[in-house]
């Protein structure tokens, strides 16, 4: 009895102190982490993932018990897709808001305006879904990058087409930082593959006249088509397609192939489609936390997590790592961390260099094939061998 006593007044005991550890956590004062995402517009789509990526983050940590011993509040702002507003939105962010910490916006545009704005504050920013090389060749300090460049996303596809003998290729970019990196790139690593550009094409992001591009495909008959776009161009570019009844033996797309609803988006001409993706929601990829995180995220959220949800959680991570071991919100001490940072993350390996441009990470390629996303390059990771028709 004297025993089941002692048990009992221990747990009380314990109970209290939690209680009291909560208390004092919940009336900390918060620190305040902020972003501006689009919540409508072209970058709706991948923005959504990024949402919950950082939503699921801030549950997360206050579960944990915060950041250094205060809850985390997060502010998020609605862009629209509208580069005005992302600007307003970080002004006010960082000088009305007054966060402690800051998140980027989605895509390379919007990061390259939001991020003049940090820089200017002197605030670290880790752009968890800016590609472009236009981003990190600003001489920035404060500013860091989470994927690989964008001109290497076309490599595993054009390593493939040589592979199997094609040696006609064509490409269709819209008028972006981002997309213009993909052609840069595509154009690099063709010629090095001993792949022909037979037909390359921009667009505007308004009003494009697909149908008219597509015509002018079909006359070059390249082997494969490389789009690169955001997804409602991509596909309203794959409906120009079907319209037309053209095909390449291979397409690759950016950004609309990595969302798990694609293929049920896009219906049968999603078959075969190829991407480049930073990571993908299979448990046997060897990165530490993979397999609870895309657990956590299915429980939580309903779907599969695209590489999107997946940077923007492990962006988190970072900043909160950085924040716990250096003990401070201090900006500068945050910066010195990152900047030195080498660690493999659930997104593979972060390391930036000087110009704060990631150098640890590099793209893999996907495919659809039977309604399901299949890894089929590089060897090491993939989970189906791809398919290129003849």
């Amino acid at each position: 009895m004297r025993l089941r006593s002692f048990y009992k007044i221990a747990m009380l005991l314990l109970i209290g102190l939690l209680m009291v550890s909560s208390a004092e956590l919940w009336g900390a004062e918060a620190i305040r982490i902020g972003a501006s995402l689009s919540f409508e517009g072209k970058y709706a789509q991948p923005s959504q993932m990024v949402r919950m990526g950082y939503e699921m983050w801030v549950d997360r940590v206050n579960a944990r018990g915060g950041l250094l011993g205060r809850p985390v509040k997060l502010i998020l702002y609605d862009d629209g897709s509208d580069l005005d507003k992302v600007r307003a939105h970080y002004t006010t962010l960082l000088d009305h808001d007054h966060v402690d910490l800051l998140l980027s916006p989605y895509g390379s545009p919007a990061t390259i305006v939001a991020s003049t704005l940090s820089e200017q504050h002197k605030v670290v920013m880790i752009a968890c879904a800016a590609s472009s090389e236009t981003v990190y060749r600003r001489g920035y300090r404060y500013l860091f990058g989470l994927y690989a460049p964008a001109d290497r996303f076309c490599i595993g596809f054009l390593d493939l087409l040589a592979r199997k003998g094609m040696t006609r290729a064509a490409i269709v970019f819209e008028k972006s930082a981002f997309h213009e990196s993909i052609y840069t790139g595509f154009r690099r690593w063709a010629d090095i593959f001993g792949v022909e550009a037979v037909y390359a094409q921009d667009f505007a992001a308004v009003a494009p006249h697909f149908e008219a591009i597509v015509s002018k495909l079909k006359f070059h008959a390249a082997d494969a088509l490389v789009l690169s776009s955001y997804p409602p161009q991509g596909y309203a570019f794959l409906r120009a397609m079907q319209n037309a009844n053209y095909r390449p033996q291979a397409l690759f797309m950016t950004i609309t192939p990595v969302d798990p609803d694609f293929y049920e988006n896009a219906g049968s001409i999603a078959e075969g489609v190829f991407g480049p993706s930073h990571w993908e929601p299979i448990e046997s990829i060897p990165f530490p936390g993979t397999k609870a995180f895309v657990s956590d995220f299915s429980k939580r959220n309903g779907r599969l997590p695209s590489y999107h949800a997946t940077a923007a959680f492990s962006t988190c991570l970072l900043l909160e790592r950085a924040v716990n071991e250096t003990r401070s919100l201090d900006q500068d001490r945050i910066r010195e961390f990152i900047n030195r940072l080498d660690t493999v993350s659930i997104m593979g390996r972060f390391k930036v260099d000087e110009s704060g441009q990631q150098v640890g990470h590099n793209p893999m390629l996907i495919q659809w094939q039977k309604g399901k996303k299949e890894i089929v390059y590089p060897a090491k990771m993939k989970t189906a061998e791809p398919v290129l028709k003849r």
